[in-house]
């Protein structure tokens, strides 16, 4: 079930890039994040609730409410047309606690893929933070480029692999990701610097979409 979750987590990551790039209206936006803000708020609820009183489900379930939260502070916030800084503060908040999920997977769940996804997430909010909540204008494009990306790598491509059986090696994964965001954080910034800022058809807050938690298998 939170596999399924995950798949989707990819697409309003991606459609949340696009957003940020000015290649989808605001409003068309707000839909799925709604749709799929829903979902990640329902999912861990039920995770946990069927958890059994098993300490490590129910942490693990539990980081889905961070990004169900946010797409749907998100989708309302696109409807209507909401300053984006309780966003930004709030998604400070989540790449904060990201980092301590990063330490949970990496130490108590022994899962380092998504040990190293966490880390990901944690980058991807803090630049959502620094673009929504103090208003950098000059990260719109690098954000949208590793939102859209993200959404791929941390979201649709893992949950693939999950669903089909096919997510094994997961010290090889781990450091293929780790090798794989170092580049893109650090490959995509001299890119995008001179890349003109998009005219958004929208408010900044489409810029908030992104993740959802892992242990979902």
């Amino acid at each position: 079930m939170g596999n399924t979750g995950l798949l989707f987590v990819g697409a309003v990551l991606f459609m949340n890039g696009l957003l940020l790039l000015g290649k989808v209206e605001a409003r068309a936006g707000a839909i799925l994040n709604l749709f799929v803000g829903t979902l990640q708020v329902l999912t861990p609820t039920y995770l946990i609730f069927t958890a059994g009183d098993d300490p490590k489900k129910i942490l693990a379930a539990s980081g889905l409410y961070l990004f169900g939260f946010t797409y749907l502070y998100v989708g309302i916030g696109l409807l209507a047309n909401l300053d984006t800084t309780g966003v930004g503060y709030y998604s400070l908040f989540v790449a904060i606690a990201a980092l301590g999920y990063s330490y949970a997977n990496f130490h108590l769940l022994n899962d380092a893929p998504f040990g190293v996804i966490w880390l990901y997430w944690a980058l991807l909010w803090f630049l959502f933070f620094l673009l929504l909540g103090l208003k950098m204008e000059h990260l719109r494009a690098y954000t949208g480029w590793i939102t859209a990306i993200e959404g791929w790598i941390t979201g649709a491509i893992p949950a693939a692999l999950l669903l089909s059986g096919y997510w094994k090696h997961p010290t090889e994964t781990a450091i293929a990701l780790g090798v794989f965001g170092v580049l893109m954080f650090v490959g995509l910034w001299p890119l995008t610097r001179g890349t003109p800022q998009p005219t958004r058809a929208a408010p900044p807050a489409s810029s908030a979409g992104a993740p959802t938690s892992p242990d979902q298998k």
